[in-house]
């Protein structure tokens, strides 16, 4: 039987992001999203978790390329979401579109991260925090 591991790493990213449904009124988004709905913004230093998971190779003993899934993270999660305007700098994210809950946030990480890994590994769990006492979970299938 081959052994199974997983292997995560962590990264951290600053955005700004408000939530808003555009077809709502102002009143209406304040009633649902709360301080989370206002005009002005607000940001969070994200904590992100990233999980893959896959056989553990019996030459490098490893499960996962450690380097290929550091430059996936850093193109395509930290350089891309990191000092940014999710709304206003991430089309995913453009009014209208997904709207950028910490939920959308984990699960848009696993799809990017999937894609740029391929067959390569599996990503099995993206965890995001915005606060120490506040996070999401997915689990991808």
């Amino acid at each position: 039987m081959t052994p199974r591991a997983s292997l995560t790493r962590r990264v951290t990213f600053s955005a700004a992001h408000r939530y808003r449904r555009p077809e709502w009124d102002d009143a209406r988004n304040e009633a649902t999203f709360g301080p989370c709905a206002r005009k002005n913004w607000h940001g969070h230093t994200y904590v992100c978790d990233v999980t893959v998971s896959g056989a553990v190779d019996p030459v490098t003993g490893f499960c996962a390329d450690l380097g290929a899934l550091d430059r996936v993270l850093r193109s395509r999660v930290v350089e891309v979401l990191d000092h940014r305007n999710l709304v206003l700098d991430v089309p995913a994210f453009a009014e209208g579109k997904l709207i950028p809950t910490t939920e959308n946030l984990a699960w848009w990480i696993a799809r990017e991260v999937q894609d740029a890994l391929g067959a390569s590994a599996r990503v099995s769990r993206v965890r995001v925090a915005e606060e120490p006492g506040l996070w999401a979970e997915v689990e991808p299938a």
